[in-house]
């Protein structure tokens, strides 16, 4: 497995609208292996493809209850508002507001091509949400209100 480079806003890749999975290959699932790798060694909660350079519909999230891989996720029901502080691996040393979906659910396929569905809350609703934004070239800095400097 590999780490891989983190792209930073400005980066042209993050502001595409990534293209679907059309099947799921051996390099799909190293792809997985490898954003799984990078997220934990960034020590973040979320990471999308186009995050590590690759315009896929692809993602790996964990908030602490165990590895979520999503290929070609979509999410299809969102309830309730919640506005919290986020930030990004690909946005260092910023911060900021972001209104979002309470409770959303997510529908994607597994590594193994099986169709999965997830119902998250809280931050794994958003970190859902920010991910898949992601996937449609949009940053968490372009919905967020009070921008601040983090350390």
């Amino acid at each position: 497995m590999a780490i891989y480079r983190i792209v930073k806003i400005g980066d042209p890749v993050l502001r595409e609208k990534a293209r679907p999975v059309p099947e799921i290959t051996p390099n799909v699932i190293k792809l997985l292996d490898n954003m799984a790798q990078t997220l934990y060694d960034a020590q973040g909660l979320g990471l999308a493809a186009p995050q590590v350079g690759v315009a896929k519909r692809v993602v790996v999230i964990d908030v602490g209850e165990g590895l979520i891989e999503l290929i070609n996720p979509e999410i299809i029901r969102k309830e309730g508002l919640d506005t919290d502080f986020e930030g990004c691996l690909s946005v260092p040393g910023l911060r900021g507001e972001v209104q979002r979906a309470a409770r959303v659910t997510v529908k994607a396929l597994n590594r193994k091509g099986g169709e999965v569905k997830y119902e998250g809350e809280e931050m794994l609703a958003r970190c859902f949400q920010h991910e898949l934004d992601h996937l449609e070239g949009i940053l968490f800095v372009d919905k967020a209100q009070n921008l601040t400097k983090i350390k």
